[in-house]
């Protein structure tokens, strides 16, 4: 898998040449892992707000609209059975629907680094040296994308991003801007093409190696708490 990309400047000049890391842009892709992932994470975003009201949440109806017996009509309980006009509904949509997923973080992770991986293979992720915007001008994002090839469904990547470029960046169609460390696999797989700068790649391999590094303290604390006990049980 090719793990090499150009790395361009504001003119869409090749500056150089840069070595991507492999436990992040070069993750063997399986799209069902990709699916499962986006699937549950647009789950766990979707509002339930669908609310129908039963008899027992209608208001009124605690009188028996008439006797039971003896006025040739049909017996009653109450004017607010889901029969009765202005009645309760049912087994319509409550908002006690539940549509929550869960999802693993290592799976969710490793879908992301997948993600990102199959834009390096699809030619879909452009690096910049730099992105310097300083005034609130989307002219200047648009020449950007023009000197670079790009024309719509973008994702900026900046390790930080300032007013400047997100207002510029606001007006134009099917163009956002993410920082590296909020960077997620719907966001990824919304846009064609994405457009990191170098800063914001070294951002998300740190943020990478830093978990792992974490992982492995974590797994060799508990290699030691258990050693510690199989000693106490010995003497």
């Amino acid at each position: 898998m090719n793990n090499k990309v150009n790395v361009y400047n504001a003119k869409g000049e090749t500056v150089k040449e840069l070595v991507l890391n492999p436990a992040v842009f070069a993750v063997k892709v399986n799209p069902m892992v990709i699916h499962q992932v986006v699937v549950a994470m647009q789950a766990n975003k979707r509002q339930n707000l669908a609310h129908v009201k039963d008899r027992g949440e209608v208001r009124g109806g605690g009188r028996k609209p008439w006797r039971q017996k003896g006025t040739g009509r049909a017996r009653h309980g109450s004017s607010r059975s889901p029969i009765w006009i202005g009645g309760g509904v049912t087994f319509g949509p409550t908002n006690e629907q539940n549509f929550e997923q869960k999802i693993n973080r290592k799976m969710k992770r490793k879908a992301l680094l997948m993600a990102l991986s199959d834009k390096v293979e699809s030619n879909n992720l452009n690096v910049l040296d730099s992105l310097e915007i300083n005034t609130f001008k989307t002219k200047n994002i648009r020449e950007l994308l023009t000197m670079i090839k790009l024309e719509k469904s973008i994702l900026f990547v900046a390790e930080k991003f300032t007013k400047e470029l997100v207002k510029s960046v606001k007006n134009l169609p099917k163009v956002d801007v993410i920082e590296a460390r909020n960077l997620n696999l719907l966001e990824v797989v919304k846009y064609k093409d994405i457009v990191m700068t170098e800063q914001a790649i070294k951002a998300l391999d740190d943020m990478i190696v830093f978990k792992d590094d974490k992982k492995d303290e974590t797994d060799n604390e508990s290699v030691e708490k258990v050693n510690k006990k199989n000693v106490a049980v010995e003497k």
